[in-house]
């Protein structure tokens, strides 16, 4: 079952190395962190002010239009001097921690402030006639500019700026695996997962909001956007053999591991997972609903 590797990708996932991190202020709120070449570029601007421990914005930009507007003018302009790569065109909504929505911004510059996002990801199940379970797995578009051909969720997607966790829920589960409203419309939440790592335009940071969808067996995803080149339903055994050997995109490897743990696919190793798992779990919080 390859257990100690999945505890070690849990335990390595559930710990990041702050030392040379910079906590970022806005709004009077800790909310993000900074890696040196981040905060180089950041209190380069005038709008921010270096206090050695942390960085702070100037405390009279405190409203969530006026934030957004700086914000925004900022990561234009890295956009444009080719600092900040990956420009989508789409914004997303930095929280503070009791949920209140501070500001939104260019989803590309999430992870130069090391700002948290928000996605929700499905797992598709299927209930075989001797009780197990399988897990429809998706591969990535060899044409995706970011981890082509890699393994993913059923679905998965980002909540963009405005929309609430159901709108996205319904929008990424027709896009990516042709999957009606209706047929996620009633599905509750099996909880958050926290994804936490270092990537190369900064830091990832982001709760993945969770589902699982039991369907028939005669249901067979199909993507709409080109977003996937196939789904394959895959039994516990291979899911954990490709997260292992590499070949699941990370969040996704997190979400399928959570699934298969709290229904119990893994046998006696399932308790072990969902303990590891803890250390990154977090409440499903309305506030962030």
């Amino acid at each position: 079952m390859h257990i100690a590797a999945l505890l070690g990708l849990l335990d390595a996932a559930s710990r990041l190395d702050s030392a040379d991190l910079t906590p970022l202020v806005i709004a009077g709120r800790e909310i993000g962190l900074l890696n040196p070449d981040w905060k180089a570029q950041v209190v380069s601007h005038a709008e921010f002010q270096d206090e050695g421990a942390r960085v702070v914005l100037a405390p009279a930009l405190d409203r969530y239009n006026d934030i957004s507007a700086v914000l925004m003018r900022i990561a234009r302009g890295w956009r444009d001097s080719g600092r900040l790569s990956g420009w989508r065109g789409e914004n997303f909504t930095a929280f503070a921690q009791d949920g209140t929505p501070l500001f939104e911004l260019e989803r590309a510059a999430f992870r130069p402030l090391g700002l948290i996002s928000r996605a929700v990801h499905v797992n598709g199940l299927v209930r075989q006639a001797d009780g197990s379970l399988k897990m429809w797995i998706g591969r990535r578009s060899p044409h995706k500019s970011v981890e082509p051909d890699k393994l993913d969720n059923l679905t998965g997607g980002g909540v963009a700026a405005g929309e609430s966790l159901l709108a996205a829920l319904e929008r990424e589960s027709w896009e990516e695996a042709g999957m009606p409203a209706a047929a996620v419309r009633e599905l509750s939440s099996a909880g958050r997962v926290f994804a936490q790592r270092r990537v190369a335009r900064g830091l990832h940071r982001e709760w993945l909001h969770t589902y699982d969808l039991w369907l028939d067996e005669g249901t067979v995803p199909c993507n709409q956007d080109g977003e996937m080149s196939e789904f394959v339903l895959m039994s516990p055994q291979e899911v954990v053999k490709a997260i292992v050997d590499g070949r699941f995109m990370a969040d996704a490897a997190l979400v399928a591991l959570d699934c298969l743990a709290r229904n119990r696919a893994l046998g006696a190793s399932s308790a072990r997972i969902v303990a590891a798992l803890l250390p990154i779990k977090g409440s499903t919080s309305p506030l962030l609903a």
